[in-house]
């Protein structure tokens, strides 16, 4: 089924990305920035293909992949120049970067493996090029975390599917279905409302399961007197939601309703107190002392949010020992937990996005431990 919310980002969109990253890049005092992490290159470029590589310099915009994706990548990206490549990155890259006159070479350090970071070095020895392959980190990604207005469109229409089909999905859950059926069922519902490619694997935990903050659905029966932690997003031309919330089928017991009430007061007084040019440490800190002092802070084991945009999980880093700040225009998750071992666990997670200084809820999916 075609995505009828598919749309291409607009040029002036990607010439001002362009326009950004070449300042970044001349500030580093670099020749030219090699860009192969798929999701900055489909920010830069519009190219949506799994295999391509961009060479992003103050004069050059190069997008150089394949056989496979040669056509695509002139259809999506015609503001660059298209390259097909042969072979192997070390078989082509000193080539184009000795013709273009390159000699100081950035790279982005945590996608390109050290393997493939050490034949390339030895292919510039054996051919005699005067290039320094020098190693970044975060360039593209600090551009990606402050979210244009068309990006937020997609991402507030990513937000509001998944609100609907959560709506949905409360009548999957109920007492005999398997945890993995159950997730099958929301993942059909995604993908007939005009979800993409799923952006992670759905949770659906019940009982102990729900413990396990990155659980994966199994061949449980979920059964009723018990918690069902729902973890789930959508995908909207490239962009995620995520979303997070814990039901009780039954009549749930003392310790349940505390620590959802627990958990719901530390999300509630984070999102209130969250400002922008605030550090991200701070913001979880917010949370994290309201569990503290419920007597709960060892059974919450995870940071408070990750940002949210073309990945589903992104700068900024909202932990007690992140060092990002938190800038009008970002999207990221308050998703407080709580996590008891052989029990069950409590997780209530929304998508913010900072406007005027202060969070602003996508999420509206309703707050109800009962379902």
């Amino acid at each position: 089924m075609t995505n009828r919310h598919a749309q291409k980002p607009k040029r002036m969109s990607i010439m001002k990305r362009l326009h950004r990253l070449r300042v970044s890049v001349n500030e580093k005092g670099l020749d030219a920035l090699l860009i192969s992490q798929p999701d900055n290159v489909r920010y830069l470029s519009g190219f949506t293909g799994s295999s391509g590589w961009l060479l992003i310099s103050e004069q050059n915009a190069v997008l150089a992949t394949d056989f496979r994706y040669v056509e695509q990548a002139k259809r999506e990206s015609p503001d660059f120049e298209i390259i097909r490549t042969k072979q192997q990155l070390r078989d082509w890259l000193p080539d184009i970067v000795s013709d273009l006159g390159w000699h100081k070479l950035s790279f982005e350090a945590t996608f390109i493996s050290y393997d493939s970071y050490h034949k390339v070095s030895e292919s510039i020895k054996a051919k005699q090029v005067n290039l320094e392959l020098i190693p970044t980190t975060g360039i593209v990604e600090q551009h990606r975390s402050i979210k244009e207005p068309e990006e937020l469109v997609l991402i507030k229409k990513a937000a509001e599917l998944t609100d609907a089909v959560f709506e949905q999905a409360k009548s999957v859950i109920r007492p005999g279905i398997m945890e993995k059926e159950a997730a099958w069922e929301i993942e059909k519902s995604f993908r007939q409302e005009g979800s993409e490619g799923i952006p992670f694997e759905i949770i659906v935990a019940s009982g102990s399961n729900s413990a396990l903050p990155h659980a994966r659905p199994t061949e449980k029966i979920i059964c009723s007197d018990e918690p069902v932690l729902i973890d789930m997003g959508a995908r909207i031309n490239g962009y995620c939601s995520d979303f997070s919330r814990t039901i009780f089928l039954g009549k749930p017991n003392k310790t349940f309703r505390d620590i959802y009430d627990v958990v719901l007061k530390a999300q509630t007084t984070a999102i209130e107190k969250i400002k922008s040019n605030m550090d991200a440490s701070q913001a979880d800190h917010f949370a994290r002392s309201v569990i503290e002092q419920a007597g709960y802070g060892d059974c919450f084991g995870h940071g408070l949010g990750h940002g949210v945009g073309l990945a589903v999980h992104e700068s900024p880093t909202i932990n007690p020992n992140s060092s990002d700040s938190l800038i009008d225009g970002m999207v990221f998750t308050v998703e407080p937990g709580i996590y008891l071992a052989g029990q069950g666990g409590i997780r209530i997670e929304d998508l913010i996005v900072l406007e005027n200084g202060k969070a602003k809820v996508l999420s509206q999916g309703r707050k109800n431990l009962l379902s």
